[in-house]
C-alpha cells in the first residue's frame, strides 16, 4: 500500500516579538528563534522497520510576515535531520503556485479550499497533498510527537482499505501516549469542573474504546495527530473550516453523516510530548465552548435525506456526546460562574470578567451565523469536485508545485 505521512509544523514570530493582533492562533507554535519539536520527530523515524512511504512536511506560519523565514527554517531542520525517506516540504510559496495553477485553469472557486490558515484548512492540505501524490492512504501526524513503536507503519496499513463485517475500513484513528506511557488524562480536578467534566468524560471514552477489545472498533472520537485516511474517504469528505478547534472529531462526525465510520485501533499509538498550553483556563474553555456550540448546532441542523445518515449526540457518548446535548448551555453557565468565583478569590478580576463573557458569547458569537449542515453539504460538493479534478491533473500539479526536497 502506498502511504504518505503528512506532518504540519506551526511557527510564529521570534520569541521577543511574540503574538500580534491578526496572527493565527494555534496551541503552541514554535518561535522562529527556537529549536522546536520537528527535528526530534524526524530523528524518531529511524526506529520504524518499514520506511516505504513518502513524507510531506507542511510549514505553517502564524502570519504572512514570516512565510519565507519559516520555509528556510523548516528546510534547514530537514537537512540537519536526514532520513532514508523521501521528504517533501510544502510551504506558502508552494501554495501560491497551486492557487496560480487553479486561476490559470479558471478554477479560482477552489482556492478557498486550500489554505494555510487554521487547523481545518491545514488538515485539508494533509489530505490534498497525498491525493495528488497518488497515495492510497494519508497518515496524519503532528510535530510534537515521536515514534516509539517500530511497527507503526505496518499497523497503520493493516486495516485501512480492508473489509470488516461487510464494511470497508476507510478511516482509522490511533491514540496518544503521554510521557508516562499512559493514555488517560492526568489533570487536577477543581470544584468548577463539576459542571465541566471534560477530562473525566474523555477518560471514560478512552477506557471504553482504547482499553477494551476488540482491537478495532467504531469510535466517537479521533485524534488528528494519529489518523489514517483512505483515499476513497479523503476524496469525498473534507475537514470543515467553519470549526476552529476539534476539527478531528468534527471530521469523524462529517464522515458519519455521509455514511462512513471512523474506527480506533487500540494498538496504533504514538508518544505525545506536547509543550504546555500558555492560554489561561478561561481562554481554553472559550475555545471548547465555540467548538461544542458549533457541533451541537450542526447536529440540530441535520435534515433527513436519502443519502445521509442522521447523527445524534447519544451516538457520540460519552465524549464528545455529553457536551452536545440540551444541557450544554447550563454546563457553560454553571462552570463559568464557579470558575469566575475562583478567579475572584485570587483577586483576578480580568479572569472573572472573561468567564462571564464566556456565558454571553455562548449565546451570541459562538452560534453559527449560517446553517452549519447546509454549509457542510456545499463544502463537501465543492471538495469532491476539486479532488476529482486534481486526480486527473495530479502529475501536472506536482510539477507546477515544485516541492522542496
Amino acid at each position: 500500500m502506498e502511504l504518505t505521512i503528512v506532518i504540519p509544523t506551526y511557527w510564529g514570530r521570534k520569541k521577543s516579538e511574540g503574538w500580534k493582533e491578526g496572527d493565527a492562533v494555534y496551541d503552541h507554535p514554535t518561535a522562529l528563534d527556537e529549536e522546536g519539536t520537528l527535528g526530534r520527530l524526524l530523528k524518531s523515524l529511524s526506529i520504524l522497520q518499514n520506511k516505504d512511504f513518502n513524507l510531506v512536511i507542511i510549514a505553517v506560519p502564524t502570519t504572512p510576515d514570516i512565510e519565507e523565514k519559516v520555509e528556510l527554517k523548516i528546510s534547514s531542520i530537514v537537512k540537519e535531520n536526514p532520513t532514508e525517506i523521501e521528504t517533501l516540504l510544502f510551504s506558502s510559496s508552494h501554495l501560491k503556485k497551486v492557487h496560480q495553477y487553479l486561476a490559470d485553469q479558471n478554477l479560482g472557486q477552489f482556492t478557498p479550499l486550500l489554505q494555510l490558515n487554521g487547523y481545518s484548512n491545514v488538515r485539508n492540505l494533509c489530505l490534498f497533498l497525498p491525493h495528488i501524490l497518488s497515495a492510497e492512504a494519508a497518515v496524519l501526524i503532528d510535530d510534537d510527537e515521536v515514534f516509539e513503536d517500530s511497527r507503526f507503519i505496518e499497523k497503520a496499513a493493516e486495516f485501512i482499505g480492508q473489509e470488516i463485517d461487510k464494511e470497508k475500513v476507510l478511516g482509522v484513528a490511533g491514540y496518544y501516549l503521554n510521557p508516562d506511557n499512559e493514555f488517560l488524562l492526568k489533570k487536577d480536578a477543581f470544584p468548577w469542573m463539576a459542571h465541566w467534566n471534560k477530562n473525566d468524560c474523555m477518560n471514560r471514552a478512552f477506557m471504553e474504546i482504547i482499553a477494551k477489545g476488540p482491537r478495532l472498533k467504531e469510535s466517537p472520537f479521533a485524534f488528528g495527530g494519529n489518523m489514517v485516511v483512505h483515499r476513497n474517504l479523503f476524496k469525498l469528505i473534507p475537514f470543515d473550516p467553519a470549526i476552529t478547534r476539534g476539527e478531528d472529531i468534527d471530521f469523524l462526525i462529517n464522515a458519519r453523516m455521509f455514511g462512513y465510520k471512523i474506527y480506533l485501533d487500540n494498538e496504533l499509538s504514538i508518544k505525545h510530548l506536547a509543550p504546555p498550553k500558555s492560554h489561561p483556563i478561561w481562554k481554553q474553555m472559550r475555545e471548547d465552548i465555540y467548538r461544542f456550540v458549533f457541533e451541537k448546532s450542526k447536529l440540530e441542523a441535520q435534515k433527513p435525506t436519502t443519502d445521509m445518515a442522521m447523527v445524534k449526540a447519544e451516538d457520540l457518548d460519552p465524549y464528545p456526546g455529553e457536551f452536545l446535548k440540551d444541557d450544554l448551555e447550563e454546563k457553560i453557565f454553571r462552570s463559568n460562574q464557579m470558575l469566575a468565583v475562583d478567579y475572584l478569590r485570587k483577586d483576578d478580576k480580568t479572569g472573572a470578567e472573561e468567564c462571564m463573557k464566556n456565558i454571553y458569547l455562548a449565546q451570541t458569537d459562538a452560534l453559527p451565523k449560517e446553517d452549519p449542515f447546509e454549509n457542510l453539504l456545499k463544502l463537501q460538493k465543492m471538495w469532491k469536485s476539486l479532488m476529482n479534478y486534481s486526480e486527473k491533473r495530479a502529475e501536472e500539479l506536482c510539477q507546477k508545485i515544485e516541492f522542496s526536497g
